[in-house]
């Protein structure tokens, strides 16, 4: 379910119909740390995702501190800019290289 919260998502929507995955809208993340509703809302959503057996995605992931809350709070994956900026399909693969070499270095 895109955009969870937001709009037309209702939570009647998750007994409806088959969902494997809620993704959490960026103004969520984007005040995460600073507003403790949206920070109370992620835990929630995180929450419900893991009992109803769903992945939890966030977007709008611009710096390393919303990342690491989404992470202590169980989001399972990300996506914003913070990951890569959207780009051209030709470009995936030289970029996904380029990163596999850079953890490799990194490791050791």
């Amino acid at each position: 379910m895109d955009d969870f919260g937001t709009g037309y998502s209702s939570l009647s929507y998750l007994r409806s119909f088959p969902f494997d995955k809620i993704k959490i809208e960026r103004s969520f993340v984007h005040e995460l740390g600073e507003n403790k509703h949206s920070t109370a809302i992620i835990r929630a959503v995180t929450g419900l995702g893991r009992s109803l057996g769903n992945t939890t995605v966030a977007e709008g992931i611009e710096t390393l501190e919303r990342l690491e809350h989404l992470r202590t709070d169980g989001c399972d994956e990300v996506q914003g800019y913070l990951l890569g900026h959207p780009a051209p399909a030709a470009e995936l693969r030289h970029t996904l290289q380029t990163w596999h070499l850079d953890c490799v270095r990194m490791r050791g």
